[in-house]
């Protein structure tokens, strides 16, 4: 069955926060739960779109499998997917679900640190 999409190769994904309003309300059940996006390259994006809806037309979960920072293999369900041509290939841009207290935001305040050189 193909109840998961595996990375083989290259490094972990990055995820992203995604504060949609559509994303967050698919968050339901007794835990909680950070949506995330994350974003990557594929050989074949539509095939790979085409087994997340199959498995949900089917009312089954599918998960993206993937080795962490460490090296120890992890798996996130998955809530939606989309294919996104791009001039270097097919991209893949999946909407996981991660533990809450698995998951550690880093948040990027926009400043640039180049403004504060000035300063003594």
């Amino acid at each position: 069955m193909d109840d998961k999409i595996t990375i083989i190769e290259g490094p972990p994904p990055i995820f992203e926060a995604v504060n949609d309003g559509w994303a967050m309300g698919l968050n339901e059940g007794p835990n909680f739960s950070i949506p995330l996006l994350t974003r990557l390259r594929t050989f074949n994006g539509p095939a790979l779109v085409e087994r997340c809806y199959r498995a949900w037309h089917q009312h089954t979960n599918i998960h993206l499998h993937y080795r962490n920072e460490l090296g120890l293999e992890q798996t996130a369900p998955i809530a939606a997917a989309r294919n996104v041509e791009t001039p270097d290939g097919h991209m893949l841009l999946l909407w996981v679900y991660l533990d809450s207290d698995k998951v550690e935001l880093e948040f990027d305040s926009g400043d640039d640190d180049s403004a504060e050189d000035g300063l003594e």
